[in-house]
């Protein structure tokens, strides 16, 4: 098994979802290494418009603007304002938005850049290269602030066991390195028996917050859904719970089908509906893609399309 690096993951039903067709124009709003991007310009004679908040993803996509001789254009900014960056190039509605949430395989294997528990790297984890860093929040927030942080965005239930461990150890040298952050998590928690590094959680809530990625992808799911045409459609690939929960209510919400807070409470006012969802759950890597590629184990896709409204 190889962790495949560059892989775009669920790249086929995501093509298969968007359903490129010739003169279409398409959003790639987390370019990355521009698997999705190549994937649709690749079948059929459209347009795609890249987005990225990492200044590294933007200049080495530009050998691919090349390639594709000015079918695609690359935006250096976060997709979550992706409505106002898109509509300021002169594109006022597109056919399809593409999303895939999260740290991008690129910026893992650049061990420079503070993703990986399991590589040496500075405790940075900015995509944007800018503001906050990982190591100015566990050198500086407070116990509950980290404990917090840890619990919220990482779902992780030892959150307030790690966070002493943190401020107890920060107190004798501050954290600069990726290594030496992971071995303080390791060292207070039970290694279980899922194989997970025990780590994995602490710099998931870390990594999300420095990004402000829920945010991100708030924004990001309402840009789409004013940005496409009737019957224009979004793929958005997600990869942990705290961010499928965030596209399934958004789908249901614009669906009409949003829950009720009480069945003791009176109807709310139901808003016309904009989205049709085309998948009722969302669509998993298949074993043989997870062989390939082990980092699209726990991603999930979901699509939907505009109806009007």
């Amino acid at each position: 098994m190889n962790d495949a690096p560059h892989i775009p993951v669920l790249l086929k039903e995501v093509v298969e979802g968007i359903a490129p067709k010739d003169g279409g124009i398409y959003v790639d709003g987390t370019f990355g290494a521009g698997g999705y991007s190549r994937a649709v310009l690749d079948a059929a004679d459209c347009r795609v418009i890249g987005i990225d908040r990492d200044p590294d993803a933007v200049e080495s996509g530009q050998k691919l603007c090349e390639k594709y001789d000015g079918r695609l254009s690359l935006i250096h900014g976060e997709f979550g304002d992706m409505y106002s960056a898109v509509r300021a190039t002169g594109v006022e509605a597109v056919d399809g938005v593409m999303l895939d949430i999260g740290v991008s395989s690129m910026q893992i294997d650049q061990a420079e850049r503070g993703f990986s528990f399991k590589k040496d790297g500075a405790l940075d984890m900015r995509m944007s290269r800018e503001g906050l860093s990982a190591a100015d929040v566990v050198n500086t927030f407070s116990e509950k602030q980290i404990a917090d942080i840890i619990y919220l965005y990482g779902e992780e239930r030892f959150s307030r066991r790690i966070a002493s461990a943190i401020v107890s150890r920060r107190g004798e040298k501050p954290f600069e390195r990726t290594l030496d952050l992971a071995a303080v998590v390791r060292s207070v928690l039970p290694r279980g028996n899922e194989g997970i590094d025990p780590a994995t959680r602490t710099f998931q809530a870390l990594r999300i917050y420095v990004n402000d990625e829920l945010e991100q992808l708030r924004s990001g799911l309402n840009g789409a859904e004013a940005l496409l045409k009737t019957g224009g459609r979004m793929a958005v690939v997600s990869f942990h719970s705290l961010e499928d929960r965030i596209v399934k209510a958004f789908i249901q919400e614009k669906s009409g089908k949003a829950a009720r807070p009480s069945k003791y409470l009176p109807d709310a006012a139901i808003s016309p509906a904009t989205l049709k969802p085309l998948n009722k759950k969302p669509i998993l890597p298949t074993e043989e893609e997870v062989f390939k590629n082990v980092r699209s184990r726990s991603a999930r896709l979901r699509l939907a399309e505009r109806i009007g409204g």
